[in-house]
């Protein structure tokens, strides 16, 4: 039987990693054998491309030039683990995916998102999730909670400015997509939003 694919979309802080495991263990319940994964990584080879991609740099990366490492980690990640996952039955479960792209570097980078609909529909062929579950906060509540983790990745470090625009291309996304998007609001507590979460969930798949 072929399995499913499902992403995680959110600003730092949105309470992501918690909540895939809520996801992950309602999922598991139901007796579907998951893959959970992430991005930029999943793979050796995808992971240390991550490493170029959220590893402080004296050299400044271009947008463009970042734009492709992360598609040519995505690709990797794709072929090698989402892909195969898929055809064995299993539902991958993947923290952040293409539209994390349109809102980091088409939102954040304001790179035009026909270029990166091109590299979209070069790469990876118009291969898309089956659900994609967006944990919505405020960029300040997000940016507060990262930075209470500790020290902040390369892309953790921009401006409110930049994770603002992120997220209005997450709204863009959703609005565009409403098919595969749920929302949920991660400006509550995380006991609200995994009520949220669990109530979606049972909503979907009924």
């Amino acid at each position: 039987m072929t399995g499913k694919f499902i992403t995680i979309e959110g600003l730092e802080g949105a309470g992501k990693t918690t909540q895939a495991q809520v996801l992950v263990e309602w999922l598991a319940s139901r007796g579907h054998k998951i893959v959970r994964t992430r991005e930029p990584g999943g793979t050796p080879v995808a992971e240390k491309i991550r490493n170029l991609i959220l590893d402080h740099h004296e050299e400044e990366i271009d947008p463009v030039a970042e734009l492709l490492l992360v598609f040519a980690s995505r690709k990797q990640h794709v072929e090698r683990l989402i892909r195969p996952g898929i055809a064995a039955g299993d539902w991958v479960v993947s923290d952040r995916f293409t539209d994390a792209t349109y809102a980091y570097q088409g939102g954040g980078r304001c790179l035009d998102e026909a270029l990166i609909r091109e590299m979209e529909l070069t790469v990876l062929d118009d291969f898309q999730p089956d659900l994609t579950i967006w944990f919505d906060c405020d960029a300040e509540v997000g940016l507060a909670r990262a930075s209470a983790r500790g020290e902040l990745d390369r892309i953790e470090q921009e401006s409110m400015a930049f994770f603002n625009r992120c997220r209005s291309a997450y709204e863009r996304r959703a609005q565009a997509h409403p098919q595969r998007f749920i929302r949920i609001n991660a400006n509550n507590p995380v006991e609200k939003v995994t009520e949220e979460l669990l109530t979606a969930l049972e909503a979907y798949f009924a």
